[in-house]
């Protein structure tokens, strides 16, 4: 009898448990609702908002894979050391300042041209111009022609090794205010140092550093 009326009081409470079970789980369904009915109402306005994002990834030319590749290759042909963190920050620095070196012209002088082959193939594929002279006579006949946002410099060119610090007479003498950047391997300040020579480097993430400040300043100017 006792075992009869436990099966029957399991009987009346059971559909009272699947009422309660039921219940919990209303707040997760309607939660599940809400998320789905948000996305789909946002979706066009998030997908906008990436959309810049992935124009700048993509600015480059090619995937930020290929960038890292074009800098680690420059970086053995200088022969100099940079830190995981400083290769990092200059990669990042060229995805977020894609649109900003879009269409920036350079002229790079330098009588040795494979030397710097994967910087100028790095910074053409962030759509940049790069015009590349061997020697003081070229250059100054491009720049004559051409007006350019940044000059890039070798110091020893031709046998010369103060060919670089003397193209900046040429430029004074054409009124030609594009600022200089110096990219050797090798710089000696007491060689002596112009004041149109913005910074010089031999180590390939600070020239990149170094190519997009000048790129900012270019742009501020055109305002």
């Amino acid at each position: 009898m006792a075992a009869l009326l436990e099966l029957q009081f399991d009987d009346v409470q059971m559909p009272d448990a699947l009422w309660i079970k039921l219940i919990g789980t209303v707040p997760a369904i309607l939660w599940v609702a809400f998320a789905a009915t948000v996305y789909f109402t946002l979706r066009s306005t998030i997908i906008q908002r990436m959309v810049p994002r992935l124009t700048a990834v993509r600015a480059l030319g090619v995937e930020v894979e290929l960038a890292a590749e074009l800098l680690d290759r420059a970086q053995n042909v200088s022969q100099t050391t940079v830190t995981p963190l400083a290769r990092r920050t200059a990669l990042g620095r060229l995805e977020h300042a894609a649109e900003l070196l879009r269409g920036g012209k350079i002229l790079w002088v330098d009588d040795r041209p494979g030397g710097i082959a994967s910087l100028v193939e790095l910074f053409r594929a962030a759509a940049m111009h790069v015009d590349v002279a061997v020697s003081t006579d070229e250059a100054t006949h491009l720049l004559r022609r051409t007006p350019y946002d940044i000059v890039i410099s070798d110091i020893d060119r031709d046998g010369d090794p103060q060919a670089g610090i003397k193209m900046l007479r040429v430029l004074e003498q054409y009124n030609i205010d594009a600022p200089v950047l110096i990219y050797a391997g090798y710089f000696d300040p007491e060689r002596g140092v112009d004041r149109r020579i913005f910074a010089a480097t031999t180590v390939p993430v600070d020239l990149v550093h170094y190519v997009i400040d000048l790129m900012e300043r270019a742009r501020l100017s055109s305002l």
